[in-house]
């Protein structure tokens, strides 16, 4: 999504439209402006969570199906595959993060307690917001952020108090129902109003510039541009020399010089173990619950507070990132490095069965798979420039999937599997139920050690990035800024020119 300058949204005051009354003229600039189209998108990610919560329903397809744990994890495996970009990543894809507990509120409200009805719930609800919205999300040619960003505070801390509530207090149907109001009320009246409140300013902007006269623009900065290279006449061995031979950190890498790189390595590996183990205990939080004695109703507790901490690391860490790097040239690898010493924490409580320490494995787990994928990707968009983001972003989002399948499908299955096996005397497949902190304890062990292998992995990418992080990162889209915007007024620059560079999906 790209952000500039200007009225009405794309940078060109909005038309009078013969005799059309001013209210549906403004309806009009609401719905087909930029600030309703980050509210759609908001509300999208809002709505596609739902393998976030695949704890709370596991347990059903298992009964149903009857799966042992092994290829209940394989199931669960095959589940998705300019500047300030660490705040923006960080609310939108927190909101993903919250769509879990959004969904957990919902269904509830809408089915009770009911997990086979979350799978339908999660079927359909998706799929219809998506084709809901299917014109209003596009690339447009930057305001309110942060009023976003204090809406989702404001949602995420609702809630929470909700999760806390119905912990301790007995819901009826109809409470959960005016709850679930409440929610959608904050989820959509808030941002909306937002969204009517930057338009109102922007439509007053308009009409004072239509009555001021005509001025000849002020003289430009010339913002020099390397000539585009020559066609590409390269053979093999030339192409090959080229490949290995990547710019400086900050500047555009093709898809081959990126993932051929010692860096990308490196977060490919911090990707497979931090989130590969992440995935692990998410994806099992309703058989671990279950092996520990907890009771069956905390799953839910568990699922929510998961995904509302994972809101919490996304936002948190993505804006605290942000203002280290800034001020202090914090750089980002060394937080992604504090951030996977943290979840080895929630690992280790989980494999050593500590008494309660399943709440605190929830949050600390949560926490810190948001802020990893808010790091992994605002680093790679920095060394390796926004040219070919979209590819290297879903190269990146691949590791996701072997981290899972690893420590998921191979190990944590695997294992739970053969301790079921061991206390019910070695019977057929099935589902068998484990009881006990064996059966979960060598996985989450094996988690923890290969997380702290990321750590170390990730120091490697802290030194070699040490230089690039101690000057200013968006120095050139600053250079650029002034210029762009004046186009922008003009209405003589493309969407992808006002991001600074232009973007591309393909090699």
């Amino acid at each position: 999504m790209v952000f500039g300058a200007g009225a009405g949204g794309g940078g060109r005051p909005w038309p009078r439209l013969g005799k059309m009354p001013a209210a549906a003229l403004f309806a009009k600039q609401v719905v087909t402006g930029r600030w309703f189209m980050m509210l759609a998108c908001m509300v999208i990610m809002s709505a596609s969570g739902g393998t976030n919560i695949f704890s709370i329903y596991s347990g059903a397809l298992k009964s149903s199906l009857g799966y042992d744990q092994r290829t209940l994890n394989t199931l669960s495996f095959f589940k998705n595959f300019p500047e300030s970009r660490g705040i923006v990543l960080g609310l939108l894809k927190g909101f993903v993060g919250l769509s879990g507990a959004i969904f957990t509120q919902l269904y509830v409200a809408i089915y009770g307690d009911d997990a086979k009805s979350l799978v339908l719930l999660i079927a359909w609800l998706p799929a219809a917001i998506s084709i809901l919205f299917v014109h209003t999300v596009r690339i447009m040619p930057n305001g309110p952020i942060f009023s976003f960003l204090y809406i989702s505070f404001a949602v995420a801390s609702y809630l929470l108090v909700m999760i806390v509530l119905q912990k301790t207090i007995s819901f009826s149907h109809a409470a959960y129902a005016a709850t679930a109001i409440v929610l959608l009320l904050l989820l959509l009246l808030l941002p909306l109003a937002v969204v009517i409140r930057q338009e109102l300013r922007i439509r007053r902007e308009a009409d004072v510039q239509e009555t001021l006269p005509a001025a000849a623009p002020p003289p430009q900065p010339v913002v020099e541009t390397p000539p585009p290279p020559p066609a590409s006449t390269c053979g093999v061995g030339s192409c090959l020399k080229r490949t290995f031979n990547p710019p400086a950190h900050g500047e555009d890498y093709t898809v081959p010089q990126a993932a051929l790189s010692v860096d990308m390595v490196v977060l490919f590996v911090c990707a497979i173990c931090g989130a590969g183990g992440s995935l692990t205990a998410i994806d099992n939080m309703g058989q671990i619950s279950q092996s520990l004695g907890y009771p069956a109703r905390s799953v839910n507790t568990f699922a929510s507070l998961i995904n509302i901490w994972m809101y919490a690391g996304r936002a948190g860490v993505g804006s605290l990132s942000e203002l280290l790097l800034s001020r202090y040239r914090f750089p980002r690898p060394l937080m992604l490095t504090l951030v996977l010493v943290v979840s080895s924490a929630g690992y280790l409580l989980i494999a050593l069965g500590v008494p309660h320490g399943l709440y605190a494995a929830s949050v600390v787990v949560g926490f810190s798979f948001g802020g990893l994928y808010t790091l992994l990707f605002s680093i790679v968009s920095e060394v390796f420039g926004l040219k070919y983001y979209a590819t290297l972003y879903n190269l990146g989002m691949v590791a996701s999937p072997i981290g899972a399948y690893i420590f998921n499908v191979r190990v944590a299955g695997a294992l739970y599997d053969a301790e079921a096996a061991r206390q019910n005397g070695g019977g057929g497949a099935g589902h068998r139920a484990c009881a006990g902190v064996r059966c979960f304890r060598a996985s989450f062990l094996i988690v923890t050690a290969a997380t702290f292998f990321a750590v170390i992995v990730s120091l490697v990418l802290v030194w070699r990035t040490r230089g690039f992080y101690r000057g200013d990162i968006y120095a050139r889209f600053k250079a650029a800024a002034p210029a762009l915007a004046a186009e922008g007024h003009r209405g003589e620059v493309t969407p992808e020119e006002a991001s600074g560079t232009k973007l591309h999906n393909s090699t």
